[in-house]
């Protein structure tokens, strides 16, 4: 089979040989129809000491199941996050981790809407939004920022305003249903909101948590880092609270999977459509990755083996 790899900090990313590989006890071993491009692995690749195999969110079809696999067989079609290698033909899929695909979504919608829409999903929920409140969403236009604009509308949200790295994504995520987009450079993001679900951190927090009206929470599930000033809280009662998916994963798996089940309701009732940026080949792995590094996407970056 074929797998992208590299082999130093920073890549280049080369397509190689591989043997296919045998689902360990647990495992699935997935025939991969699409893999989601994520900033996370993006940002592993050029941050990392070490090479790390490229995983993220893969959908396809069971071709073999592991000793103990118990909730899959082989032929039916599944998503879910990869620890392993990802980026290729065939990759492992841990059934905890694992989902069906429901009749009537492709691969590209399944890895489009469940590992981003969980995170979009779980970041709104640590948000505690109010009904008529106003909320912000930065990298708006990202693979889970696009779909966080439609779930904050879903959720109640009077007003959605969309931050965006580029004034030329303004159209698209006002196609999402976002009442007003801002710039992160523009001086102000307008009236303040009850609540931010921020994915850049670094120095955008403070623009971020300038935005909360008073009482406001900005729920950070960014990798980007960042510092925030206790001042800048103390005096509006604002509050920043951490989300991280892979706690939800591996604590609560019943809530894990009851929020995979609305992400699929919404998406069949139309109130929830994943956006593709683009389709890329295992060939063209290096261009997906520099589309995601320069923050040009609108949408989801997926490879297609």
């Amino acid at each position: 089979m074929r797998r992208v790899r590299y082999e130093s900090q920073g890549g280049p990313l080369f397509l190689e040989e591989a043997a296919v590989p045998e689902p360990a006890p647990g495992e699935l071993l997935v025939r991969c129809e699409a893999v989601g491009v994520t900033l996370p692995v993006v940002r592993k690749v050029t941050e990392a000491a070490e090479p790390i195999p490229l995983g993220g969110e893969i959908a396809g079809d069971v071709v073999a199941v592991g000793e103990g696999v118990t909730r899959f067989r082989t032929g039916e079609r599944v998503t879910g996050l990869c620890f392993g290698h990802g980026y290729a033909d065939f990759a492992p899929l841990q059934e905890a981790m694992a989902s069906p695909v429901p009749d009537g979504a492709t691969a590209v919608d399944a890895v489009a809407l469940v590992r981003s829409g969980l995170v979009a999903l779980g970041a709104l929920t640590a948000a505690r939004p109010e009904p008529g409140e106003s909320a912000l969403v930065t990298a708006a236009a990202s693979g889970v920022g696009h779909l966080a604009v439609q779930l904050a509308r879903t959720r109640g949200a009077a007003r959605v305003v969309g931050a965006v790295s580029d004034p030329g994504k303004a159209d698209f995520v006002h196609s999402l249903g976002a009442d007003e987009v801002v710039s992160y450079g523009d001086a102000s993001w307008g009236e303040p909101v009850g609540y931010a679900l921020d994915a850049v951190g670094g120095d955008l927090l403070t623009p971020a948590i300038a935005a909360l009206a008073p009482g406001g929470r900005l729920v950070a599930y960014s990798s980007g880092g960042g510092t925030v000033q206790a001042y800048d809280l103390l005096v509006g009662a604002k509050s920043v609270i951490g989300f991280q998916m892979a706690r939800i994963a591996r604590g609560q798996p019943e809530l894990y999977e009851r929020w995979r089940q609305e992400l699929w309701s919404l998406f069949a009732a139309g109130d929830l459509q994943p956006a593709l940026h683009g389709e890329f080949s295992l060939e063209d792995a290096a261009r997906a990755h520099a589309v995601i590094e320069s923050r040009g996407n609108r949408g989801k970056v997926v490879l297609r083996p």
